[in-house]
Formats: structure tokens, C-alpha cells, sequence
């Protein structure tokens, strides 16, 4: 997510994508790593609890973003 991060900077830097679709794309990459973050929580919630960390799933990012508002 960090390398695609960077190659979008360096896509409207060189004029390759105009503001709007480089805004576009670092939105949807903000939406993974939230539910990135999501699922971490999720796994250390479960062991903290004594259950499998593993039946920890990841939630769309609708769930996630209403989650953390």
C-alpha cells in the first residue's frame, strides 16, 4: 500500500494522472488499510479472549468505515 502510495505521488508529479484519480486511488487505499487495521483489532481482541484469532474476518469497508466514525 506504501509503494502504491508512492507511485501514485510520482504519477501526478510526472503529469501521468490528473488530481482526481490520484485522490480517487489514495481514498480506496485509505479504505484497505482501515480494514487492515479492522481485522488487527479483531485478532487481538479474540486472543485477548482466549479464542482463535484466525476466525477474526475482514469486514467491508462500509462496516468498517461506519465503525470508526
Amino acid at each position: 500500500m506504501v509503494e502504491a502510495e508512492r507511485v501514485l505521488r510520482e504519477q501526478l508529479a510526472a503529469g501521468r494522472i490528473d488530481p482526481e484519480v490520484e485522490q480517487q486511488r489514495l481514498h480506496e487505499l485509505e479504505a484497505e488499510l482501515d480494514q487492515c487495521w479492522d481485522l488487527l483489532r479483531q485478532r487481538r481482541a479474540r486472543a485477548d479472549a482466549g479464542e482463535d484469532p484466525n476466525l477474526a474476518a475482514v469486514r467491508s469497508v462500509e462496516d468498517v468505515e461506519r465503525y470508526e466514525s
